[in-house]
């Protein structure tokens, strides 16, 4: 980390860099980008590159269109896949005012904002996220398709995994763009897989999810495939979720979620931060799981957590807690899918816990049952609850929720609302396949 405008322009030089792509996310977490010949590198570098914010979802209104990028230049790589006689890079940027301050609808800032507040109450916040993805078939006009390219299940490889090669290539590219993958591996349903990067800073972890989806994206589309984020394509087979780790150091570099005199050997700060979780849970499901086709992921079955409890033993938990103690000691989070925009929803999870610590929230205790075998009135009594059971209620509970409201502001509060609500709206009216084959002949 640390590197200098000196550093870049001496690294693009050495690498015969013709392009660099300026890269940014909108609310809705596609990333976007500005790309410039190599010349204008220094311009770049010196935060004089401005673009129209008023294209962009979520972004600001066309009469105060002008927006400017600063490139943070520990996110400089290169693409892999690049012509050799056209090599490009790209830089993440920030996106400012021109007047000079942090815009308030950057993702990216709505992260750093939250990450600070952290940082203040001394923690260093680290994620790890794992990245879940289905591989399918192009169709001749080289559109998706629902059609897998395998029938291989959890840990297969080839020749049942035929995904595995663009898999490995995905793998690889992420690798020389200085990404530590700690394992790929193919997934539970046919033609899905999973990436998951060592834990690190939440910032640089969000940067990494934001990339691998693009760069999943392009690998894959060289195989002749389609690299799909949705969190349920296929009815009757699981989902795809990003199960988020997160842990809490000190400025000693101590994992404060550790102790070994606890119950668990788990810190009054760790039950304070998953208490947080809990009981903000169903405000920020609607960043986490940000589509109508999210809700068809959190439902029993198929591992997806819909219910609001944590566990130090079993994944049907909302919260799990891994076995790791030490400095590995974390949470698992597993309702938040892929669809998500990373910056979000580890912006919103983040603050959730913070609020926890703060207001010393204790969760209830530890569930060891698989809630999945529980009925109604054993849940009850357990005072188990259940996450939004559809994007309209995760709506209704965002709203409901000054904290997560804080945290996101009411610039990206306004517009994400509006976008979500407008998916919904246009979801409910529309006629869908199962309706004809359901009652056409009423």
């Amino acid at each position: 980390m640390g590197k200098t405008k000196e550093d870049i322009l001496a690294l693009a030089k050495e690498l015969n860099i013709k392009f660099i792509r300026l890269q940014f996310t909108d609310i809705l977490g596609v990333v976007k980008n500005v790309a410039i010949p190599v010349k204008q590198l220094p311009k770049a570098l010196d935060n004089e590159i401005m673009f129209d914010g008023s294209s962009i979802e979520g972004y600001v209104r066309i009469e105060e269109s002008d927006m400017n990028l600063r490139p943070d230049l520990d996110t400089f790589a290169v693409f892999p896949w690049s012509d050799p006689d056209l090599m490009e890079a790209r830089l993440i940027c920030d996106v400012y005012y021109p007047n000079g301050q942090p815009f308030v609808g950057d993702p990216r800032y709505v992260l750093k904002k939250v990450l600070a507040e952290a940082a203040a109450l001394g923690y260093t916040v680290m994620a790890g996220p794992e990245c879940e993805f289905f591989l399918f078939r192009l169709d001749e006009n080289g559109r998706g398709t629902t059609i897998t390219v395998d029938e291989a299940s959890y840990f297969d490889m080839g020749p049942v995994d035929c995904g595995e090669t663009a898999r490995r290539d995905i793998v690889v590219a992420l690798a020389e763009m200085g990404f530590e993958v700690e394992a790929s591996h193919h997934e539970s349903a046919y033609g899905q897989h999973e990436i998951g990067f060592k834990y690190d800073y939440a910032l640089y972890s969000a940067d990494r999810v934001a990339t691998a989806k693009f760069v999943a994206k392009t690998i894959a589309r060289k195989h002749g495939l389609l690299a799909s984020f949705m969190p349920k394509p296929i009815y009757g087979r699981a989902g795809s979720g990003m199960h988020t780790h997160l842990s809490l150091f000190d400025q000693t570099g101590t994992n404060v979620f550790y102790d070994p005199n606890e119950q668990y050997q788990l810190s009054k700060t760790a039950l304070y931060f998953i208490g947080g979780i809990l009981h903000h849970a169903p405000g920020f499901t609607a960043v986490t799981n940000p589509l109508v086709n999210s809700y068809k992921r959190l439902i029993s079955g198929y591992e997806a957590p819909m219910y609001i409890s944590w566990s130090a033993h079993n994944r049907s938990a909302l919260v799990r807690v891994p076995a790791s103690r030490k400095h590995g000691t974390r949470i698992e989070l597993r309702s938040p899918d892929p669809s998500c925009n990373p910056y979000l929803a580890f912006a919103v999870i983040i603050k959730a816990g913070l609020d926890g610590i703060k207001r010393q929230i204790l969760p209830p205790p530890s569930l060891s049952q698989n809630i999945y075998h529980m009925n109604e009135l054993e849940r009850a009594n357990a005072s188990i609850t259940c996450l939004p059971a559809s994007l309209a209620e995760a709506v209704a509970a965002l709203q409901q929720d000054e904290v997560v409201k804080s945290a996101l502001g009411e610039h990206i509060l306004t517009h994400f609302i509006r976008a979500k609500m407008h998916d919904w709206y246009e979801y409910t009216s529309q006629v869908h396949t199962w309706e004809i084959e359901k009652y056409l002949g009423v």
